[in-house]
């Protein structure tokens, strides 16, 4: 399986990273270890995310949250052996990034 990050996505995991090593003391790589471990997730089990289709564009996306830290990955299967993760939101911000 091949799991690629979008620009976006690579930009956004980098800042959620930076901002999490700064404000949370305890567990300053919580982020980080949780990231991997859902793109692992997303790479072995790609169809385990929910369903998430885009009001504007009509595309289904999938997206998997990361309890521990509540951020969502929003990814694409762009074909039986492809995926792409597009963003990397908050699910805090009560709605999701546009796609």
């Amino acid at each position: 399986m091949k799991l690629e990050l979008a620009a976006r996505a690579k930009r956004e995991a980098i800042r959620h990273d930076g901002w999490w090593r700064t404000h949370r003391e305890v567990s300053p790589d919580l982020f980080e270890r949780e990231l991997f471990r859902t793109l692992e997730q997303i790479e072995t089990a790609p169809r385990s995310g929910t369903p998430y289709t885009t009001a504007k564009s009509g595309r289904e996306y999938r997206r998997v949250l990361m309890p521990a830290t509540r951020y969502y990955i929003y990814y694409r299967i762009l074909g039986p052996d492809h995926v792409r993760v597009d963003a990397i939101w908050s699910a805090v911000r009560g709605k999701g990034p546009a796609l």
